[in-house]
């Protein structure tokens, strides 16, 4: 995601003296919820990869809810990585680590961040372009560990439209910015799982009409020579 987008009420704001952190006001207000949903369905221990972290709010309390797993930040923003390793900093939590520069949608990071068994992404989607989003969801797929768990958040577009008017009025403001963006259906990132050779597990409804999407990589079964 190169540019910026002017977002309702979620833009991140300096916070002065405060040592770099920024905080977004959804990231506060969903915070709890995606916790909670992570607990249930992410493994107790292993590797877990954030993609587009952000201000770094969101990591620094799954990182602390979630204390089996060694949680990698990345963001593609200069400033956002430093906010999020000023909150890190803060947070002082063991299995934290700073935050690496990554764009979850150019193709060939799935090498470089193999093995993992927690692929997490929050309030992306419907900010990049259908083919961005592919290759977010493709790639994630590629450096999932077997039986890895895949979590996107956002707010997504159900089959019998937007779930309410102020989703369908932030859409159209974002297709206002860009026409290339927006709103992702429910039943096309599915299918972009299911191509990528995940499967499909659970449609989460979350706060504020979002969902969180989990998918999983399948493990893979030996065959045996008779």
């Amino acid at each position: 995601m190169a540019k910026r987008l002017t977002l309702p009420d979620s833009a991140s704001l300096a916070t002065p003296g405060a040592g770099g952190r920024l905080s977004a006001p959804s990231a506060l207000r969903n915070a709890e919820a995606i916790c909670a949903t992570l607990e249930r369905v992410a493994p107790a221990r292993g590797r877990a990869l954030e993609l587009a972290s952000g201000t770094g709010e969101h990591a620094v309390r799954l990182a602390a809810r979630l204390p089996g797993l060694a949680w990698q930040p990345t963001e593609i923003d200069p400033q956002r990585r430093a906010s999020i390793d000023a909150w890190a900093a803060e947070a002082a939590l063991p299995n934290l680590r700073p935050a690496l520069s990554l764009d979850a949608c150019q193709p060939g990071w799935a090498a470089s961040h193999a093995a993992q068994d927690l692929i997490f992404a929050s309030n992306i989607l419907h900010l990049v372009s259908d083919a961005q989003a592919e290759t977010l969801i493709a790639e994630a797929a590629r450096a999932l560990a077997p039986g890895g768990v895949l979590a996107i958040y956002g707010p997504f577009l159900r089959d019998e439209g937007f779930a309410s008017p102020g989703d369908a009025a932030f859409h159209a403001s974002l297709i206002a910015q860009d026409p290339g963006i927006g709103y992702k259906p429910v039943a096309w990132v599915a299918e972009r799982g299911t191509a990528a050779g995940l499967q499909l597990e659970a449609q989460i409804s979350m706060p504020a009409n979002n969902l969180t999407i989990i998918f999983r990589q399948p493990y893979v079964i030996a065959q045996r020579n008779h």
